[in-house]
């Protein structure tokens, strides 16, 4: 299983429909608040590093009110 944590910041007071469309993905498993420089913290879960980075690259950072990701990929 490959594992990832993606950092997001949001356009402000967009947290939670973010957090929603977040949590609509398949391979995403996991969605915080936090606070500090990011708005939200993912846990990502998917069968191949392709299917990973599709959902990093084509759904989370193509959501509306998403202005920046950090990616970590796990290495375990």
């Amino acid at each position: 299983m490959n594992i990832a944590f993606v950092l997001i910041n949001t356009d402000m007071g967009s947290e939670a429909e973010v957090s929603k469309a977040l949590r609509e993905i398949e391979e995403v498993k996991d969605v915080y608040g936090v606070y500090g420089v990011y708005d939200l913290v993912v846990r990502l879960e998917a069968e191949s590093m392709q299917q990973l980075k599709d959902a990093i690259g084509n759904k989370i950072r193509r959501l509306k009110n998403v202005r920046s990701t950090l990616t970590m990929i796990v290495i375990e």
